[in-house]
């Protein structure tokens, strides 16, 4: 063991009559607990946001869409569907749908809503997972009240609705004469789902594809397609192939532009963040300054009898230095477990919850990533012991004469 770091842990553990010193170390450790685990829990949180929100967007809107300009129809799907997987080996599944705005009507109310028509044997949206009364069921063309259609919890709240109800949806297909009529469909609820989401669970409800087909009038054609890829990063340049692919009056259009707003809004929260709560831990590091002037106070004396003993200068700043590693490294330890703890207990509980209507979840989502932990840690430490460089300074510079003789 070096003299130094024997010095080190005597200075830490304070006699009783400066027992002073020990609790502004104290303090000090719980500066850099509170910073280090707050900005964790932050950037966990952040994290969490993106994570949910691009997990559900993508879950029930898929990684590309495939559409026509000015609602351009696709008539021969099946070709398509053909073309585009052997051109494209990064796809891994393809599914046609119907999506059309139509209104909808209960027995006491009406509403507008978008129709989704799926074909169940491709359909890989994540709804038939978020069913919270009755099944996913979609039962039937439309040519008869027995077919089945899935709502969204607080649509089915406005319309005052259950499962087994019946309801009526008028579709539009072109502008309303007296010789196109709308077409009127009436359906079952065989299920009624939620997703956190209620802008989304307010609108869409889900009919079989050859439904929508009847209901909008569209014969064998399709609205368009929703595509998966093996890898969520190359959606952007998979939408680019797929333009020179299918070609004009046909786009595609990949999840992060459908709801472009979704993911500024997350990049516009965790901007400012990192700064803010970076803050709290320079503030940190500026008690571990205020900590170590007043140890060289209440110790100069002390310094001044080791370095009469031969210590020299550089020994005295290592000292210094040790000592508010040591805050540094306790403290970022303890903001590690701390952070861990808290996103773990609201990871499993969900104690903290949240109004659906604004976040489109229920309650914080908290993402912990092992290189944040990392990164907060690192970043913890640097700044500690560049704050212990002044005092370490201050103290190597002390006259150990006057030290002793004004001590």
């Amino acid at each position: 063991m070096s003299f130094e770091f024997l010095i080190v842990s005597r200075f830490i553990k304070a006699r009783k009559s400066r027992n002073f010193v020990s609790f502004i170390t104290y303090i000090s450790i719980l500066g850099v607990t509170i910073g280090s685990a707050a900005l964790i829990i932050a950037l966990s949180i952040l994290g969490g946001f993106e994570k949910t929100i691009t997990e559900k967007l993508i879950g029930f809107a898929s990684h590309i869409r495939v559409q026509g300009f000015q609602g351009q129809l696709f008539d021969s799907y099946e070709k398509d569907l053909i073309k585009m997987k052997s051109e494209i080996p990064e796809i891994i599944n393809i599914t046609p749908f119907v999506g059309k705005e139509a209104l909808i009507r209960s027995k006491r109310k009406i509403d507008g809503i978008f129709v989704n028509g799926v074909d169940l044997k491709t359909d890989f949206s994540d709804t038939k997972y978020q069913i919270v009364e009755g099944k996913y069921s979609l039962n039937g063309d439309g040519r008869s009240s027995t077919s089945e259609i899935v709502i969204g919890k607080k649509l089915a709240n406005k319309l005052d609705v259950k499962v087994g109800d019946k309801i009526i949806i008028q579709g539009i297909s072109g502008l309303p004469s007296p010789l196109n009529m709308p077409r009127i469909v009436q359906f079952t609820i065989s299920g009624i789902y939620e997703t956190g989401m209620s802008e989304y669970d307010d609108i869409n409800v889900y009919v079989s594809l050859s439904a929508a087909q009847l209901l909008f009038n569209y014969g064998n054609a399709v609205s368009g397609y929703s595509i998966k890829v093996k890898n969520p990063e190359d959606a952007k340049a998979v939408s680019s192939k797929l333009m020179q692919i299918m070609g004009y009056p046909y786009y595609a259009r990949t999840v992060y532009q459908i709801y472009r707003n979704f993911f500024n809004w997350i990049e516009l929260q965790k901007k400012p963040i990192p700064l803010v709560l970076g803050l709290i831990i320079a503030v940190a590091t500026f008690n571990i300054i205020g900590t170590l002037l007043m140890v060289v106070m209440e110790k100069t004396s002390e310094i001044g009898i080791l370095k009469a003993m031969g210590a020299t200068s550089y020994s005295i700043k290592k000292i210094f230095v040790m000592e508010g590693l040591f805050i540094g490294i306790v403290g970022t330890i303890l903001g590690n477990i701390l952070a861990f703890t808290l996103c773990y207990i609201q990871e499993t509980t969900k104690i903290l919850s949240l109004p659906t209507g604004i976040y489109y979840m229920d309650s914080v989502p908290v993402y912990m990533r092992w290189e944040e932990f990392a990164l907060v840690s690192i970043i913890s430490l640097v700044l500690c012991f560049f704050s212990t460089l002044v005092p370490a300074y201050v103290a190597s510079k002390l006259n150990p004469i006057n030290s002793i003789r004004f001590s």
